[in-house]
């Protein structure tokens, strides 16, 4: 018997706190009927050339690619930083990172800093509404003193997943089939074991990895039921773990797919994908609910084949390079949307304007750096956003973005490798490649060139070019004059007492933190 199986998902059966119905004549529920329901999913490091649709040949994702088909695929996208915690502050805010102080590089399990309580989030504006909030899978925006940045405070009514990455602590031994699968790489063995959590609760420690997907998908399904039985429109942040090393998959996935543990954990990611519109399907909510997929930024080619691919952008996570941060994006709403692809300039950064525009729910009284996209999306006009700012894992006000895009061009200041790109044939990518300044900046125009190989500088720019150039200087300038950074939270530090522990009082630590399922 493989010593996994002690973990099995059918024994966490209270996942779902029972809440207040809402009587179905009543006025909530007759307002209900004119807000939709957001299924809100983020996939972790997954690049811009994974998906099928996006042109990776060997790729099974039938569902996403269904669901591009028949919704809308962007191919001009971007997470608004190149690694984890950043990018996830900044879709949940709608505001740089920077702003938030979520700098420099990610949370650790021990950081006494978070996503500060006072920044307010999208589920923090359509529970204002009557909504159902619900947060699945990896949030990464903090854990804190006793919790204190968890989701449940962040305006999530429930929250079933990892408080951080799933390497930020020992290797586990992955997949169901075959067994006894090692890691690839290096996980944090300093650290206690990845805990599980419901709520605040510890429920599992060390995490059974491999049984995730399935009991997160179930949490969904019956979230989804419930809110359509109460006729209570709902908000459903789905922040899946795949495809981030180290990659695992369930029983019913590992194994099956042609690229490996990567593919297994693709597939796995978008078999979940089809159980959520399955479920919006059975409860008759499809036609009223937006569904929005991308990534938190890009791939992490220093796994190499089990890294994730960019396509034909340049370079990966951890850079301002394309790669780092374009992402797949696909937005479904039958209906609604219509079928098609757009070239608009959008990133995640717009999403809380343009969810609350459809809620009909109140902006918060704070700078926001994204704009409401429900014109693009209903195919009424184009997009508002004109600019796009590259921030670097480590920014500081001095240097500023690193990269600006203006339309279809875009201008480098500095670029810096990441050992996040490493392994790729471009040295501009490695992790060793340092700090360069430019000035002039190197010039890109990226409808012609997206793999940014040709400065537009050195070939003899033409007019347009130039004029471009002259119009993202003047955008930087305007940025930097209105943008103040936020007092850093990594700067806080870290507390090994802060990791969560289901047996506080237990010693040795970390190794002591194990418990069985409840």
């Amino acid at each position: 018997m493989r010593p996994q199986r002690r973990y099995r998902p059918c024994l966490l059966l209270l996942l779902l706190p029972l809440l207040p119905p809402v009587p179905p004549g009543s006025a909530a529920a007759a307002a209900a009927a004119d807000r939709p329901n957001f299924v809100l999913v983020l996939a972790d490091d997954l690049g811009f050339g994974d998906l099928g649709s996006y042109g990776h040949p060997s790729s099974a994702t039938p569902h996403l690619d269904r669901l591009a088909a028949r919704g809308l695929r962007f191919t001009d996208f971007y997470s608004s930083a190149a690694v984890c915690s950043p990018s996830r502050a900044a879709l949940l805010t709608g505001r740089l990172p920077v702003r938030s102080g979520i700098y420099p590089g990610v949370f650790e399990p021990g950081s006494r800093g978070g996503l500060p309580l006072a920044e307010v989030t999208v589920a923090e504006l359509l529970k204002a509404r009557g909504y159902a909030t619900a947060m699945v899978g990896k949030w990464h925006l903090g854990y804190g003193r006793n919790g204190s940045f968890l989701p449940l405070h962040q305006g999530f009514d429930q929250f079933l997943g990892i408080p951080y990455s799933h390497d930020q602590g020992p290797c586990q031994n992955l997949t169901c089939f075959p067994p006894d699968t090692a890691c690839f790489g290096p996980c944090d063995r300093d650290a206690v074991p990845v805990p599980l959590l419901r709520g605040r609760d510890i429920v599992q420690q060390p995490a059974f990895l491999p049984g995730l997907a399935p009991l997160y998908s179930r949490f969904c399904r019956d979230f989804i039921a419930r809110c359509a039985q109460r006729r209570q429109p709902f908000l459903l942040y789905y922040a899946s773990h795949h495809t981030h090393y180290p990659q695992f998959a369930s029983r019913e996935f590992a194994g099956t797919t042609r690229r490996g543990p990567f593919g297994d954990a693709l597939a796995e990611f978008d078999g979940t994908v089809g159980q959520l519109l399955q479920a919006l399907q059975d409860n008759g909510l499809e036609n009223s609910t937006l569904v929005f997929v991308t990534s938190d930024n890009g791939p992490s080619t220093l796994r190499r084949s089990r890294g994730g691919s960019s396509g034909h952008l340049r370079c990966g996570k951890g850079t301002t390079y394309e790669g780092g941060m374009r992402e797949p994006a696909l937005a479904y709403w039958p209906g609604r949307i219509a079928p098609g692809v757009t070239h608009e300039l959008a990133t995640t950064l717009d999403v809380l304007p343009t969810l609350a525009a459809l809620a009909g729910a109140t902006l918060p009284e704070v700078a926001l750096d994204g704009f409401d996209l429900s014109a693009l999306l209903l195919g009424t006009g184009p997009s508002r956003r004109r600019s796009v700012f590259f921030f670097p894992p480590a920014p500081d006000p001095v240097r500023g973005p690193f990269a600006i895009r203006l339309g279809r061009y875009k201008a480098h200041y500095y670029t810096q490798g990441s050992f996040h790109s490493d392994t790729t044939p471009d040295p501009a990518c490695h992790g060793l490649t340092p700090l360069t300044p430019h000035l002039p900046p190197l010039l890109f125009d990226l409808e012609a060139d997206p793999a940014e190989n040709y400065d537009l500088l050195q070939a003899g720019p033409g007019p347009e070019a130039l004029q471009a150039l002259k119009d993202i200087a003047l955008e930087k300038v305007l940025l930097e004059q209105r943008l103040r950074f936020g007092d850093s939270q990594m700067a806080k530090g870290q507390d090994p007492s802060l990791q969560p522990c289901c047996a506080p009082a237990c010693t040795p630590k970390p190794s002591c933190c194990r418990c069985s399922p409840r």
